[in-house]
């Protein structure tokens, strides 16, 4: 009975079973977090970089194919987290060493490091709060973004590289990437709120101007996928301070603060219930 009580307010418990279909979406997941790190040693950033958004894509994907099935499983929950420590923790962290930060010295490393710890931070906050936070916002910006916005960088840069706009390399921008992975380390811990589109339903009819504006949205990201898709991801990356920001001038709560509050209220009506009986 205690323990019931002990459970109330988290996620629901998760089947201990071993599926092969959401799994498949992470291992390939893993797999191009994995194919990224290669790439990135053999000195071919921009294959590593697109690994690392095919690793996002990938990676959306398990979680809702385990919903649509039926195969949520403790396994997949775990399995998941380690996938994404590797394909948006030490892989982004690597390729952006090996590509500009390496010139910096001891100063290049700490910075990677910060991104890596960061987010192994993230990713264990995550589980322990799963079923406390308000499933509408992501306490810190979650790592699949912090990735693209390293693998963004790294993309557009080699990118515009390749079609002479620019004539910068890797060390030439090491103290932007040092920036940029430190503060993307450092989002990832924050306790800024990110929108984190799962209050989106699918099933539910839109408007036609809806379907238009998907339509759009792909044809731009066609037109140029490293620019496009890198000023997404930095203008998400800064959009939780934003809100952040916005929260703190109307005088509201976080999300999590509000649903913390909820959960012990709940905790202590559930209480006076039990004296009561």
């Amino acid at each position: 009975m205690d323990d019931e009580h002990h459970r109330e307010g988290l996620a629901p418990r998760r089947s201990r079973r071993i599926y092969l279909l959401p799994n498949a979406f992470t291992t390939a997941s893993l797999f191009c977090g994995f194919y990224a790190i290669v790439q990135a040693m053999n000195g071919r950033f921009e294959a590593a970089a697109i690994a690392i958004f095919l690793a996002m894509v990938l990676d959306s994907l398990d979680g809702r194919v385990a919903r649509m099935t039926n195969t949520q499983s403790a396994f997949g929950e775990q399995y998941d987290s380690l996938s994404d420590m590797v394909s948006f923790g030490a892989a982004p962290a690597l390729i952006i060493y090996e590509w500009s930060l390496r010139g910096l010295g001891k100063w290049g490393w700490l910075a990677a490091f910060i991104y890596v710890a960061g987010a192994a931070l993230r990713l264990a906050r995550f589980n322990t709060n799963l079923g406390v936070v308000d499933k509408r916002y992501f306490q810190g910006l979650p790592s699949p973004a912090a990735a693209a916005l390293i693998a963004g960088l790294v993309w557009i840069a080699t990118d515009l590289r390749q079609t002479r706009w620019i004539s910068a390399t890797g060390e030439d921008l090491m103290w932007p990437s040092f920036i940029l992975t430190v503060y993307a380390g450092i989002t990832m811990v924050s306790n800024v709120p990110f929108y984190s589109f799962k209050d989106i339903n699918l099933k539910k009819s839109v408007p036609f101007a809806f379907v238009i504006g998907m339509v759009l949205l792909f044809v731009l990201v066609s037109s140029d996928p490293p620019l496009v898709l890198f000023s997404l991801f930095l203008l998400y990356g800064m959009s939780g301070y934003v809100l952040w920001f916005w929260h703190w001038r109307q005088g509201k709560p976080l999300p999590w603060q509000a649903g913390a509050a909820a959960s012990a209220a709940g905790g202590a009506a559930s209480a006076d219930e039990q004296d009561d009986d």
